[in-house]
């Protein structure tokens, strides 16, 4: 008799795209640090909240962009 247990739901939380937890991420993701002007980026891209994998996503990918793409024209 074959049993197949039950695929548990995955659920993805939603944490606060706030400063410190960006400067968590990047400190667990990168060897650098992100300055403000990449920091404000990701806050304005992904919102007040995001999950995890976005967030590590956005982190990551912010240091491969043009820095034309990232910064606010004054």
């Amino acid at each position: 008799m074959n049993r197949e247990k039950p695929m548990k739901k995955v659920v993805k939380t939603r944490v606060s795209v706030s400063e410190l937890n960006i400067r968590k991420a990047a400190a667990r993701l990168l060897t650098v640090k992100l300055v403000s002007t990449e920091i404000g980026y990701v806050q304005r891209v992904l919102g007040n909240t995001a999950t995890q994998e976005e967030l590590d996503a956005k982190v990551v990918a912010v240091r491969q962009m043009p820095w034309a793409d990232i910064a606010i024209a004054d």
